[in-house]
């Protein structure tokens, strides 16, 4: 069943589809253009999955989730997660201090 309210190709004036036809092309080309400039085809070869999360970030962020309460719990979980290293290292001094401690008093009765 064909749609009388939808234009088919043929009913669409030649000079329109010209039109288009080089608009899309334009389009396409500035799309690469800007592809190479950043260099994103090389960055999406040597690391697809980083340049996979960049994309969600990317999505996520002009999505409007910036200001969401998920949002918020994400950067709580991502600051704590970055204190790990330094909260660990700390505690490894304080214990190779007290053991120290102990050993070096132990050497000296």
């Amino acid at each position: 069943m064909i749609d009388e309210n939808v234009p088919s190709e043929t009913t669409m004036p030649p000079q329109v589809m010209e039109t288009v036809t080089e608009l899309a092309k334009d389009a396409n080309s500035a799309l690469n253009g800007l592809s190479d400039a950043v260099g994103l085809t090389d960055n999406v070869e040597k690391a697809p999955y980083a340049m996979i999360g960049a994309a969600l970030g990317v999505g996520y962020i002009v999505g409007g989730g910036l200001f969401t309460p998920m949002t918020g719990r994400l950067l709580r979980l991502g600051m704590k997660l970055a204190a790990i290293p330094q909260v660990r290292d700390r505690l490894l001094d304080v214990a190779e201090a007290a053991i120290d401690g102990v050993l070096a008093s132990s050497k000296n009765k």
